[in-house]
């Protein structure tokens, strides 16, 4: 019998066998640096033209406002909400904690600390605001500069919406080029065990074992920070969206939820989600545009994934970030987490071409690939209860459905479970 192991199980024997080699062989370690490089210049190859193709195709979705409806309008509303609550937590969290303090990277990476800390010691608002404007777009890509990028990506999504069949070429060779990237980050992706090892081995090697405690400090902020946003995602909305018991509706979505949880993949619990909320009431219009919608443009736990990450590769690295340049940071977070979130390795992606834009070394990537799975365990959670909470909040600002509904289909379920169990 063939026992098959999974990218992810690859992953945490690469992240074992790395912190053994690095440990036990901590001259040969050192030197494997360029292998973990290699791979994190196959991230950044997919940077640009799968953030420009996805949000061409996102915004093509929604950027025709003529057409863009009543329940859309809301929906997107609710969605930057959320989206702005996770990128605020996650920030706030990552100062307040500062998981990745206390081993400093840049000592085997002078130049590149020293020239990150310049840019951030040297960070001027206004020109930093100017810079976002490409003069070249052509070179923006080649520097991967991922502002200039969506600065660019917004206008021309923009126009291809408004020009209507005309440009349908254009949105196809886009959707296209999507897929295409989609396939390349599942190559690229196959190729983290090695990624991994290599890096975990080269820190340890380099730091020692002391090397694994800002991993277990950014493990345990990032859940921290989930539960910090879901108690105040579920309270704006108990107290925007008719005043619905929250309580009784994670407890309606345990299965969901817990299976999400248990294998990290949102896309195993949508079926589950749908199925659930309908049985409370919700109407199946609002269920079947919100959830799968959300499901693109409303990964909350993957939103606060990244601010936190790219804060914390800046304090691994020493760098000190000003307030101006975290709040562009999260603005820029705002826009580039949108459309590939679903997407596996997305999230690394997003993290890699946010924190090469800012000055941020990227090579500590592939060091929190490691605990990536433990981490994205808690993003799913937090993601299919986001899109639950988001598809109420909306049925309720849609008159669909009341606290009251859900209150009733509740007692219902309750009591249909309780005659099973007799």
């Amino acid at each position: 019998m063939k026992i098959k192991i999974g990218l992810t199980g690859q992953i945490f024997i690469g992240l074992a066998l790395g912190i053994i080699f690095g440990y036990l062989s901590p001259d040969i370690a050192s030197h494997l640096k360029p292998i973990g490089d290699g791979f994190i210049r196959m991230i950044k190859m997919i940077i640009v033209p799968l953030i420009f193709s996805t949000l061409v195709i996102g915004i093509c979705g929604t950027g025709d406002f003529k057409k863009l409806g009543r329940l859309g309008g809301k929906s997107i509303l609710w969605f930057e909400i959320a989206s702005i609550l996770a990128l605020v937590i996650g920030l706030f969290v990552v100062n307040i904690l500062k998981p990745g303090e206390g081993i400093s990277l840049s000592g085997g990476h002078a130049s590149i600390g020293e020239n990150a800390a310049d840019k951030a010691k040297g960070f001027d608002f206004i020109s930093h605001l100017l810079d976002i404007i490409p003069s070249n777009v052509i070179h923006a890509a080649a520097q991967n500069d991922l502002l200039q990028i969506i600065f660019f990506s917004c206008f021309f999504g923009v126009a291809l919406a408004h020009i209507g069949e005309k440009g349908k070429i254009i949105l196809d060779i886009c959707q296209s080029t999507a897929e295409i990237m989609f396939k390349v980050t599942h190559y690229v992706m196959l190729c983290a065990p090695i990624g991994v090892f290599a890096m975990i081995s080269y820190a340890i090697g380099n730091f020692g074992l002391s090397m694994l405690i800002p991993l277990g400090k950014l493990v345990f902020s990032l859940h921290f920070a989930i539960f910090i946003f879901i108690i105040f995602l579920l309270l704006i909305a108990y107290f925007a969206g008719g005043r619905v018991n929250y309580f009784k509706v994670i407890k309606s979505l345990r299965q969901p939820l817990l299976l999400g949880y248990s294998t990290a993949t949102s896309e195993a619990a949508l079926p589950l989600v749908m199925r659930c909320l309908e049985k409370l009431r919700i109407p199946k219009s609002i269920v079947t545009f919100v959830i799968p919608t959300g499901y693109s443009f409303n990964l909350d736990g993957s939103t606060l994934y990244s601010s936190l990450a790219v804060v914390f590769l800046a304090q691994m690295y020493d760098i000190d970030l000003s307030i101006s340049q975290q709040i562009l940071i999260l603005l820029t977070l705002m826009v580039s987490t949108k459309g590939i979130a679903g997407v596996p390795g997305a999230s690394i992606i997003v993290i890699a071409g946010t924190a090469a834009s800012f000055g941020i070394p990227t090579e500590g990537i592939a060091i929190i690939l490691g605990v990536d799975r433990i981490m994205d365990m808690a993003r799913t959670f937090c993601n299919i209860l986001g899109n639950a909470v988001a598809t109420i909040v909306v049925g309720v600002w849609e008159k669909e459905v009341s606290a009251q509904d859900i209150n009733e289909a509740y007692k219902e379920l309750e009591k249909q479970k309780h005659a099973q169990r007799k």
